[in-house]
């Protein structure tokens, strides 16, 4: 009994340190990374997304436990009309952070023009009971689901379907 009270003092600073500890983790990536995140998006807004992703995935190598990395990588391979691989990088993202609007919001529109709208629209439910209809990520996955799979996807599909012709 007499150890009781040290032990919950020291069970309480354990606790104190791994939390401040994890906090600082999500906070900012590691400054070589941050370098590389800031050169990806700068070749993702000119356009250059394989230049985007090489950027990326060396900043994911830099810092593997910066989970918005995840997130970034899932827009450039976007960008290059991967979505099955860009939905793959998401969900490693929400694995990582449940609750990661920009993620499920991501998710949702590489759903879309995947052409999975219901499951899209699971993502649209799931970001609205999170974050609310004011969300700006709840207000771009509508206005993605609102406009509906792209028409290059249903070109792709009317083909798939069609009879080959000899």
């Amino acid at each position: 009994m007499r150890f009781a009270a040290p032990a919950a003092a020291l069970s309480l600073c354990l606790a104190m340190t791994a939390s401040i500890t994890i906090a600082r983790d999500k906070a900012a990536p590691d400054p070589r990374a941050a370098a590389l995140i800031a050169e990806g998006q700068a070749a993702l807004n000119a356009g250059e997304s394989e230049a985007a992703i090489d950027a990326f995935e060396a900043a994911l190598a830099v810092d593997p436990a910066y989970t918005p990395i995840f997130i970034d990588l899932a827009e450039a391979v976007r960008a290059q009309g991967l979505q099955g691989k860009a939905i793959g990088y998401y969900r490693e993202a929400l694995a990582r952070d449940p609750g990661n609007f920009a993620a499920i919001s991501g998710e949702g529109a590489a759903l879309v023009e995947k052409g999975a709208l219901e499951k899209a629209r699971a993502n649209l439910a799931q970001l609205q009971s999170l974050c609310g209809e004011d969300c700006p990520e709840t207000r771009a996955l509508q206005g993605t689901i609102a406009r509906g799979v792209p028409q290059a996807r249903l070109a792709v599909e009317a083909a798939k379907d069609a009879p080959a012709s000899n």
